[in-house]
């Protein structure tokens, strides 16, 4: 009977924890939405016609795409 209570807690954690991850990520994409800058679509045409990243030389740029840890 005890294994049994033993699982179900362990089942039980691991469904909590990976609850909690879920809530985690999703506030975390809201507060990173929130930190990006609003650009109409006018602003967006102007900035695409203005820069090019052929204009920049490749060592210019820094990848940043690990920083976050894994992909989603």
């Amino acid at each position: 009977m005890e294994s049994t209570n033993a699982l179900d807690i362990q089942a039980l954690k691991a469904i909590v924890k990976e609850s909690v991850r879920e809530v985690m990520r999703e506030k975390w994409f809201k507060f990173f939405e929130m930190l990006i800058p609003y650009v109409d679509d006018n602003e967006q045409t102007d900035v695409e016609a203005t820069f090019h990243p052929s204009d920049y030389e490749r060592e210019e740029f820094i990848d940043v795409t690990g920083w976050l840890g894994a992909p989603l």
